[in-house]
């Protein structure tokens, strides 16, 4: 098979994926009936779900996220970007954190919570794979900064806090009572791990994306613990000092970046 129709294939793959994402988010959001997320698994995913359960104001985020991946979808399929090196490498993984993306709301929708953790852990797992691609070389326009680099940072961030937000919903569902008097030591030692994270994606990759969605998460976990239930103005303070922590990773990360981009060839 020729350079030029894998190319064509990997675009109408993303196209596909992009597609599924949108149906998936439909279905698995109650759109044609169904339950709502909130509502989903007896609450556990509602704000009020866990500690580190943002306010639900904070998923808003998601039009953003899909809107950058709805236009990343677009941008790719151009002649232009076919046999561009940088899309050949990631373009791929892009479209598996699509089609994981779908599947989360699915497996919400009509399956099992454990299941959910685990379709968000690989979700993670993927978009990580894609900002380490990303970061081997630069994007030549702004165009390219915005629905591509820009795009699927939002995502990893917002992925990174969501992913935290659904394992400690199932956690909370599973772990004895006796280990509710640790909840909160618990939450401040999870934010702690979100911290080292999201400040080592920061000034790796040099991208204020990520930091930005997941400051976003974390600001809107804090004024749900401290206007919703359950109540907690220690995970909130902490949620507060890691949002801000990371901002400023994110800004210091971009100010480093050297001005001179990375050939494209590195992207392989």
């Amino acid at each position: 098979m020729d350079s030029r129709t894998q190319d064509i294939i990997r675009q109408t793959v993303i196209i596909a994926s992009a597609v599924f994402m949108l149906i998936a988010a439909a279905v698995g959001s109650g759109a044609f009936g169904g339950t709502s997320v909130s509502e989903l698994q007896d609450g556990a995913l509602s704000a009020q779900g866990s500690y580190l359960a943002p306010a639900g104001p904070a998923f808003s985020i998601w039009s953003l996220i899909y809107l950058g991946l709805i236009a990343y979808t677009v941008w790719q399929a151009l002649p232009s970007q076919r046999a561009d090196e940088r899309q050949r490498a990631v373009g791929g993984w892009i479209a598996a954190s699509m089609i994981l993306n779908g599947l989360w709301l699915v497996t919400a929708q009509f399956l099992s919570l454990p299941l959910t953790v685990l379709v968000i852990a690989v979700l993670l797992a993927t978009l990580a794979r894609v900002i380490v691609i990303l970061g081997r070389s630069r994007a030549r326009t702004w165009p390219e900064r915005i629905v591509v680099d820009g795009a699927n940072g939002l995502h990893f961030g917002w992925v990174t806090i969501a992913t935290v937000a659904n394992a400690t919903a199932w956690l909370t569902q599973i772990a004895p009572e006796s280990w509710a008097d640790q909840a909160e030591l618990w939450a401040v030692g999870v934010l702690t791990v979100v911290l080292v994270i999201g400040v080592a994606t920061a000034l790796v990759t040099r991208r204020i994306a990520p930091a930005l969605a997941t400051a976003w998460g974390l600001g809107w976990l804090a004024v749900g613990r401290l206007t919703g239930e359950p109540e907690s103005m220690v995970t909130a303070i902490a949620a507060i000092v890691v949002a801000v922590a990371l901002v400023a990773a994110g800004v210091w990360g971009v100010l480093r970046r050297p001005r001179a981009d990375t050939p494209r060839d590195t992207a392989r």
